[in-house]
């Protein structure tokens, strides 16, 4: 039982870890800002905010921008969802980890 115990903090140690290389690697697919200076449209900075992203969906008419545009809005959405289980998986591994190794 102390083997199955060890596995599973093992695990949950790292879970907070493995959340967040995943929200990097979304972070790092969403490249709206390389979408929107090879279609000619000026940006002032690295970080398109969704709403003008949005924003460029609804008004061009360029099917491929558009598509574009959503999956790099999908990969936003997955980056924010992954950093929020990142947070909310530490709280309780610490706790976790304090009371095993403190009993």
């Amino acid at each position: 039982m102390s083997k199955l115990i060890e596995y599973i903090v093992a695990i949950a140690v790292c879970s907070p870890l493995f959340f967040f290389i995943l929200a990097v690697v979304f972070r790092l697919l969403d490249n709206s800002t390389s979408i929107f200076l090879d279609h000619d449209i000026l940006v002032d900075s690295t970080y398109v905010s969704r709403d003008f992203i949005k924003e460029q969906i609804v008004s061009t008419e360029d099917i491929k921008l558009k598509k574009e545009l959503k999956r790099a809005l999908l990969y936003r959405k997955l980056h924010n969802l992954f950093i929020v289980l990142a947070v909310l998986s530490l709280p309780p591994v610490i706790i976790t980890c304090f009371l095993i190794y403190m009993s």
